[in-house]
């Protein structure tokens, strides 16, 4: 029933799709459905490489060290929003 499209219907299915959302939309919606592919294309890679350099476990953390300061950005190419934050402190005392 619905596998067979034909030239006919997919320009029927593109035409009611531009006049729903209107032609000055759908570059935008493009452009974010991309970047948004592109950041979990980077957050699965990561979590990837994750898994395979955290072989083994971890110490405790040592209360004399200072935390190392990192860089979080918040899309691949896109370095206008990267920022420096400080790792958050145990502020509970055992």
């Amino acid at each position: 029933m619905f596998g067979r499209l034909g030239a006919p219907e997919i320009i029927l299915i593109l035409v009611v799709i531009i006049l729903l959302f209107g032609a000055k939309k759908l570059p935008d919606m493009a452009r974010s459905l991309g970047k948004s592919a592109r950041i979990l294309k980077s957050e699965a890679k990561a979590m990837k490489d994750d898994g395979k350099s955290s072989t083994t476990p971890a110490g405790p953390p040592n209360p004399d060290e200072q935390p190392a300061q990192r860089t979080i950005q918040s899309a691949p190419g896109d370095v206008t929003s990267s920022r420096p934050v400080n790792e958050p402190t145990d502020t509970t005392k055992r």
